[in-house]
């Protein structure tokens, strides 16, 4: 008994550290890989509201890896970080205290259509950086808007979170001009900061299982090195290929086309 419970134990973290290590590249390079971890740690019989706690810990040292990378490379702009940051960080305390109003199916299809509009427009964009972004140079106005979308992306990434990195990177190529590799430097930064801040929620609440998370954090932490090490080497056209085929399967998975 204890033999066949020991070696249990060890299926189930090669599961979490595997599944954790292809979630940390695509969150890396793109965005959605809470879609797999999050079904992932409920298969492993955790209720959703824990699985959904737990998940941000290991996105949270994944966050941190990534942003390392990015800001070695010269691929962080600090001061962008700082205006994007704040409004995010008191949407994301919004979204964690807000009761679901909506079924999970219809929400699901909300958000895969929305991956998608966002996929179109990201691919469509010019493949050249503005001479805003390459400056860091952007008027009152951006900064504005860049305010208001950003408190509503926090809000949703304290409220799921799984796919917020596709809404963040059409936001940031759109609204400031950055390059694909640039909108995932800062992708992953606010990604954290918000997901830090909703993490204390569930943590005051209850609904965090330290042990998978920082296992699943481990496996996290190596996909997001290769994975940014990648988005950087690769450019935005690799990029861009990586982000089509991920949403198209994340989409397709969240309308119920494979029974994952």
């Amino acid at each position: 008994m204890y033999v066949k419970e020991f070696m249990m134990s060890i299926l189930e973290l090669l599961l979490v550290l595997g599944t954790g290590f292809v979630a940390g590249i695509i969150n890396a390079m793109a965005a959605g890989g809470s879609l797999l971890t999050l079904p992932m740690l409920i298969f492993l019989g955790l209720p959703s509201a824990e699985a959904n706690g737990t998940n941000r810990v290991a996105i949270i040292v994944q966050s941190l890896v990534a942003t390392r990378t990015f800001a070695k490379k010269g691929h962080f702009d600090k001061t962008l970080a700082l205006w994007l940051g704040i409004p995010g960080i008191i949407g994301s305390i919004v979204g964690a205290n807000l009761a679901i109003t909506i079924t999970d199916e219809l929400f699901n299809m909300i958000l895969a259509v929305m991956m998608i509009i966002t996929v179109i427009f990201i691919i469509w964009k010019p493949k050249t950086e503005s001479m805003m972004a390459a400056n860091g140079e952007y008027s009152a106005t951006r900064k504005t808007i860049g305010v208001i979308a950003f408190f509503f992306i926090g809000i949703y990434s304290g409220f799921i979170q799984a796919g917020v990195g596709f809404f963040m990177i059409a936001a940031l190529t759109a609204i400031f001009g950055l390059s694909l590799v640039k909108s995932n430097g800062m992708k992953v930064f606010l990604t954290g900061v918000y997901i830090f801040i909703s993490l204390i929620v569930f943590i005051i609440h209850g609904q965090v299982n330290w042990a998978l998370g920082i296992a699943l954090a481990v496996g996290n932490a190596f996909g997001a090195w290769v994975g940014s090490n990648l988005a950087i080497n690769k450019g935005d056209k690799w990029i861009k290929a990586f982000l089509f085929v991920t949403v198209i399967i994340m989409a397709a998975e969240l309308l119920g086309f494979f029974d994952f």
